[in-house]
């Protein structure tokens, strides 16, 4: 009696545009957003309203672009890293799937991109622009010289607030750099989340991380920051004079962090997670207070 095999298919190949969209991280667009909020914040609070169309659309297309090329040079740097982590083993420069010049040409056309946008606006922008670049590109290294990598992100992921203000006052006021120490502050606690996933992946191949840093005290600490963060934007609130719907999306903000707080007291990954990808509502939370102060500055 003979048997007959029948073989499954193999999976088809993914195209190469798709792995470039996997690589920029575009199929999760959590880290776009928790980058445009704080840009947003800026933007609305600088115009005292809806910004200038294009200075909108300038920055919003620009959050997009550097987000991704970030991506690219965070896996090009942990092209090392990334197959001995059970989250990013399958990546496309830790599969092989992609080479390391196709991420550096691929970082090198995102850039390029944002800085023709850039180049539209007025020269202090564009002057620091350049500090932005800087940032995007020196980020990923940081995990194997400092355990403040996540510092590093806020003030990366931030300085599109002061590009915000020059874009459109031409000058940074001292509301605009209070407004990126606080996203200094949010970063490294919500980024803290992202590297308790990690923690215990990292300790084994000496990468280092805010997670490592804090041990036992990660969740004391990340309270400490997350309440200098609300401190912070309060005072944000106090020197634009935003009337009290700033202050009930700051509530509302604050309510969304304990959420946090309680789903990952046990420190699991899953929940970790979780608590990282619900800071995208912190986010929007204060920035609907925000605007919601600016359009409605007389409502009872």
């Amino acid at each position: 009696m003979s048997y007959e095999r029948y073989s499954q298919p193999a999976a088809p190949r993914p195209s190469r545009f798709a792995l470039y969209w996997k690589l920029m991280r575009a199929d999760r667009p959590i880290g776009t957003l928790l980058l445009l909020w704080p840009t947003w914040w800026a933007l609305w609070l600088a115009a005292d309203g809806t910004p200038p169309l294009w200075t909108l659309f300038v920055f919003t297309a620009g959050v997009w672009l550097t987000r991704s090329a970030g991506c690219v040079i965070n896996d090009y740097a942990d092209r090392w890293l990334d197959p001995h982590v059970e989250r990013t083993k399958d990546r496309p420069l830790a599969s092989g799937a992609l080479r390391g010049r196709d991420a550096l040409t691929l970082f090198a056309v995102l850039m390029l991109a944002a800085l023709a946008l850039v180049l539209t606006l007025n020269w202090q922008t564009i002057a620091m622009s350049v500090v932005a670049v800087l940032l995007a590109a020196s980020y990923p290294y940081m995990k194997r010289y400092t355990h403040l990598p996540q510092v590093y992100l806020g003030l990366a992921f931030g300085w599109g607030i002061p590009m915000a203000f020059t874009a459109i006052t031409g000058t940074v006021p001292a509301v605009g750099w209070l407004l990126l120490i606080a996203n200094v502050l949010w970063s490294t606690a919500y980024d803290t989340w992202y590297a308790m996933v990690d923690r215990e992946d990292d300790l084994k191949v000496g990468s280092h991380s805010t997670a490592i840093l804090f041990g036992e005290l990660d969740l004391v600490i990340q309270a400490i920051l997350y309440a200098l963060f609300v401190a912070t934007l309060a005072m944000v609130g106090q020197q634009a004079g935003l009337a009290w719907l700033y202050w009930a999306g700051l509530g509302t903000a604050c309510v969304l962090i304990g959420w946090q707080f309680w789903i990952a007291r046990k420190r699991e990954r899953g929940p970790c997670f979780a608590a990282f990808l619900h800071n995208n509502w912190v986010g929007a939370a204060v920035f609907a207070g925000l605007a919601a102060a600016i359009y409605l500055p007389d409502i009872a």
